[in-house]
């Protein structure tokens, strides 16, 4: 009886031991569901959403909820209510995102509903500030679908014809950040293919025709002054965003009356080799024609912030690879997000934010913020709502002062969105400032709650090509009556900070002389008598070499460098001259010559004498960029070959 029971907790012990230790993965895919109800003449929506896995030390995890009705019609609220204005089959949809959480979004299967009762006097409320918005119901992540909507409204005081064009991918970025899985129309909007031409005209100029291709160019643009809102240029518009996207979609709409709203839902898949920097902006852009006739349109550019997890306090940059050669005069663009989790609202939010020692902070510029506030006066305290900015030195610190941010967690908050802030600044680099990668973070604090720390932004400069031109005089200590002069050119990254790569090519004429070499011998004549014979060989060289180098360099300052590599040299061309000079003496001594006749050889040979070295190398000059001097010293792995090199380079 004793044994079987050490043996049952044994058994227990050890597999509980195994559950500890060995964690089976889960395979169970996260799932949420609509569920529905018929209220009067409304449908109540209400999602059931997987249980949260909290992150470590995160806010708390909470969902943020997209849905569409099948009508043209949207709503971000938890719960929507809908009025349906047809009766008929509706395919809901819902997108629920996850903050905070260590899983992925979970997956919803659209749910077919049928509508039977309707509320004809129900009118939907006109809601666009704007007449024309992009909106997103999620932040763009690898891998992962996410819905933009465009939403467009007629201004006009007639009914209207009029198209509308997505431009997304940037060029900018190698490979493709979205692939355009489904457009979702309710108002008839038809899918053109791009047209070779477009005729359009402006409306206080109806007799001016402008024409555009879009293969040659543009025939003829006429300037006119253009404000913030309405551009009249639509040939123009579409060249620049075709200069920068390079895909787009075209929709023309029909019979749109005055002050009517549209949407227009286009679901994005983002590929998994899409861009991974979640420090980037990237962009779509929309234009908006609301009328075919005539040239005047609006255009609304959307940035966003690539995610690896759906985190809404984030710090983004337009800085993510930049060429130093042309960045001098650039200004790198900041965005900082934040939302308010709490269970009340905000009132004051401070973001302090870190500034790399290589962009100027007196140049911040804020250019947007929300919630929407003047600046703050400096030294005066004020009661009304202001953003402040003030400086350490390290940081720029945007307060926040007497605003009201809703909490996510408020009681009858039901708008994400309106929980959401963001400040926009841009900067510009400091005067004296190097090739180097940036990482920058905000902690942001509201009002007296711990802060919560957002990733890092970082910037980047792609390397770049350096061309160096280089010539200079190897000395060989130990050849005889050594020549060698080279002309060649470097290759390396442009402008590097410290360490960095460089290969070269170099041509070299050398000349020099072997050393003579003597060999004597006794001859025994015919009749018995011995005689001293010398033989003296001497050999002249003239090659054109090649020497590769290979070495990492380092830059000491802007005007000092030192290097290191590997070198190999080989004789392209090789002419030996070889006189020989035969002497006779008398007897066994040199005392007098009887006899003396000479020979000359010639011998040409090609790739041959391939040497192998270490080289060590130092700078002085403009060690980056323009002219300098140095000296080399190579130690060949053969003998008689070791040599210092002296020469000027210039790299551009």
């Amino acid at each position: 009886m004793r044994t079987c029971l050490t043996l049952f907790v044994f058994s227990c012990c050890f597999h509980w031991l195994s559950a500890q230790e060995i964690q089976a993965p889960d395979s169970i895919l996260r799932v949420a569901t609509i569920k529905h109800r018929v209220e009067n003449n409304a449908v109540q929506f209400t999602p059931e959403t997987p249980i949260l896995e909290q992150i470590a030390g995160a806010p708390k995890a909470f969902y943020s909820y997209y849905w569409e009705f099948d009508d043209g019609t949207y709503s971000k609220e938890e719960n929507p209510k809908h009025n349906f204005k047809k009766p008929g089959d509706y395919e809901v949809k819902l997108w629920a995102t996850n903050h905070y959480d260590t899983g992925k979004p979970p997956s919803t299967r659209p749910k077919k509903i049928t509508v039977s009762q309707t509320n004809n006097d129900f009118q939907d409320e006109a809601s666009m500030s704007e007449d024309l918005l992009l909106e997103r119901n999620r932040e763009p992540m690898p891998n992962e679908n996410m819905v933009v909507i465009m939403r467009y409204k007629n201004y006009l005081n007639y009914k209207t014809n009029g198209k509308l064009y997505l431009f997304y991918n940037e060029k900018a970025y190698k490979t493709d950040n979205f692939e355009l899985l489904e457009t979702r129309t309710y108002h008839n909007e038809k899918q053109l293919i791009t047209p070779e031409f477009a005729f359009t005209n402006t409306v206080d100029d109806a007799d001016q025709t402008l024409m555009a291709s879009a293969e040659n160019g543009l025939f003829h643009l006429k300037a006119k002054p253009q404000d913030s809102t309405i551009k009249t240029n639509l040939p123009l518009t579409l060249e620049e965003s075709k200069s920068y996207y390079r895909n787009s979609q075209q929709l023309a709409f029909n019979d749109m009356e005055p002050n009517e709203e549209r949407n227009v839902f286009f679901t994005l898949r983002t590929p998994p080799e899409m861009l991974k920097d979640t420090s980037a902006i990237i962009s779509i852009r929309g234009v908006y024609v609301p009328d075919s006739n005539y040239d005047n349109h609006k255009v609304k550019d959307m940035e966003m912030e690539i995610v690896t997890s759906h985190d809404p306090n984030k710090m983004a940059s337009n800085g993510t690879f930049m060429n130093y050669r042309l960045v001098r005069f650039k200004t790198l663009k900041y965005k900082i997000k934040f939302q308010n989790n709490g269970e009340g609202p905000a009132r004051t939010i401070r973001l302090e934010t870190d500034i790399p020692d290589m962009l100027d902070k007196s140049t911040i510029e804020v250019t947007d913020m929300y919630p929407k506030c003047k600046i703050c006066p400096k030294n005066i305290e004020v009661r009304y709502s202001c953003l402040d900015t003030t400086f350490t030195d390290t940081q720029a610190i945007f307060t926040f002062k007497n605003i009201y941010l809703p909490g996510s967690e408020q009681k009858n908050v039901k708008e994400y969105d309106s929980t959401k802030g963001f400040v926009k600044y841009n900067i510009k680099f400091a005067k004296d400032f190097h090739k180097q990668k940036t990482k920058s973070k905000t902690a942001i604090i509201f009002d007296k709650n711990d802060p919560i720390i957002t990733n890092y932004s970082t910037t980047r400069f792609v390397p770049g090509i350096s061309i160096g031109a280089k010539a200079g005089y190897n000395s060989f200590s130990d050849l005889k009556n050594s020549e060698s002069y080279f002309v060649g050119a470097t290759i390396s990254p442009y402008k590097s900070y410290r360490w960095y790569w460089q290969v070269e090519l170099l041509n070299s004429f050398h000349s020099y002389d072997a050393e003579t070499h003597i060999s004597e011998q006794f001859v025994r004549e015919a009749q018995g008598f011995e005689f001293l014979e010398r033989t003296t060989t001497n050999a002249s060289y003239q090659n054109i070499d090649w020497e590769i180098p290979v070495l990492m360099r380092y830059n000491i300052n802007n005007y000092i460098g030192i290097g290191a590599g590997l070198q190999g040299m080989l004789s392209i061309s090789e002419k030996e001259t070889e006189a020989i000079l035969v002497e006779q003496f008398e007897g066994r001594t040199d005392d007098f010559v009887i006899n003396s006749f000479s020979t000359s050889n010639k011998e040409s040979n090609s790739f041959t004498n391939f040497k192998a070295g270490l080289l060590l190398d130092v700078t002085a000059g403009f060690a980056r960029i323009g002219p300098s001097i140095g000296a080399r010293y190579v130690i060949n792995f053969k003998d008689d070959f070791n040599y210092l090199q002296l020469y000027a380079i210039w790299k551009f």
